[in-house]
């Protein structure tokens, strides 16, 4: 017969913690935020700052793991492109 309301919920739960479903989220994330920066330096720098600040004072915060998430698609972005084919693959294939 047809599912209940809770075999429903179980199958969102489940949607939720599925690990290729938050893989896919983090690559996306770190895509966005890299090409986010390169269009605005200092968008998750917080702007233009006292030059005598010191500069990881403006890391901290949902704004810092932004800023740290694009620093991950600099630095690695051989991998994270290499990643993100791979992930088109297999959401194609899946």
């Amino acid at each position: 017969a047809g599912k209940t309301k809770q075999d429903n919920s179980a199958t969102m739960v489940a949607a939720i913690f599925d690990f290729s479903s938050v893989l896919l989220i983090l690559l996306l994330l770190v895509c966005t935020c890299t090409y986010l920066r390169e269009l605005r330096p200092t968008l998750f720098d917080g702007g233009q700052r006292d030059p005598s600040w010191p500069k990881h004072k403006n890391r901290e915060g949902f704004g810092g793991f932004l800023w740290k998430l694009s620093r991950i698609g600099e630095r690695l972005s051989p991998f994270v492109g290499a990643s993100c084919a791979i992930m088109a693959v297999y959401v194609l294939l899946k």
